[in-house]
């Protein structure tokens, strides 16, 4: 995770003064709590399905990533060779069970872009019609007639002139015709603002803001004062905590203990923090970090 090991050590050690001097539980640390836990999951055919992912009993959210190709009149899906055929039964028993399953867009590679408002409007009435509420006959829906919860924006690259804004604000208006909340979110970088998505955020219909603190190291030095600018700029959002969840990812995990005393009392002081989202299954899996943090998030 983008936070600095000194750094780390710093809060933990102030707050462990605390903790030697107070005769109090350890939970009293941690008083703002909604057991709020997203992951991503389809980067990996070996992280096992969509199902097992909501039958851990880890998660309270799934996103799928990605749909990674649209805004020229095509559109494509990369779920990393995971079989489309039982992915429509797994979301419905997801749902069942009460977790959310949601489509990322954007992503790593592919080729997206939003280059007119026309190419915004057209892929609000893709994602409406081939994942959502829709009902456009000559549309196919991958998932055949299971109805997805959301949609996350997960954008590695964008201009300023793109128009995700446009996007943001069709889905939300498809949302007021849904018979089913439509939960928009984006899963923007750590540093402040992301200019990739800053436009679409702007738009104040976001339900949930997903921080990834572990892809920038300069901005690991100042988590915090990260952390308070984006709660402060979206206070209508709820916003999640973005980390890794196994040491095999690099030198931006944190360690459990350093997690539970040093980083959650402190972003759970701010009254729109959301939960803590996981990048991704296949490493949480390896890890099992969401067996600490589903009860501390």
């Amino acid at each position: 995770m983008a936070l600095s090991s000194r750094r780390i050590l710093v809060i933990f050690s102030a707050v462990m003064i605390c903790f030697l001097a107070t005769p109090a539980s350890a939970d009293d640390y941690l008083v703002n709590k909604t057991g709020q836990l997203t992951v991503f999951w389809g980067r990996h055919k070996e992280e096992g399905s969509l199902r097992e992912a909501c039958d851990s009993g880890m998660y309270t959210m799934v996103i799928m990533s990605f749909l990674d190709v649209y805004g020229h009149g095509k559109y494509s899906l990369d779920l990393s060779g995971h079989p489309l055929g039982p992915i429509g039964g797994d979301i419905k028993h997801c749902q069942h069970m009460g977790v959310l399953v949601s489509l990322a867009i954007g992503g790593f590679g592919g080729d997206y872009s939003l280059p007119t408002k026309q190419s915004a409007l057209d892929l609000a009435d893709y994602l409406w019609n081939a994942y959502l509420g829709g009902a456009n006959k000559g549309m196919r829906r991958p998932f055949g007639d299971a109805w997805l919860d959301g949609v996350d924006f997960f954008l590695e690259r964008a201009t300023p002139a793109e128009h995700y804004d446009v996007l943001a604000k069709a889905l939300a208006t498809k949302h007021d015709t849904g018979s089913k909340p439509l939960h928009l979110t984006a899963t923007p970088h750590c540093r402040f603002p992301d200019s990739f998505v800053n436009k679409a955020l702007a738009t104040g219909t976001f339900e949930r803001i997903h921080v990834r603190f572990y892809d920038d190291p300069e901005c690991g030095a100042y988590w915090e004062q990260q952390w308070d600018k984006w709660t402060a700029a979206y206070p209508g959002s709820r916003i999640f905590l973005g980390l890794l969840p196994s040491e095999e990812q690099g030198e931006y995990w944190i360690f459990p203990k350093d997690l539970y005393y040093g980083v959650m009392p402190v972003v759970q002081q701010a009254p729109n923090y959301g939960g803590v989202m996981l990048w991704d299954r296949f490493y949480d899996e390896r890890g099992n970090y969401s067996s600490y943090v589903k009860y501390w998030a």
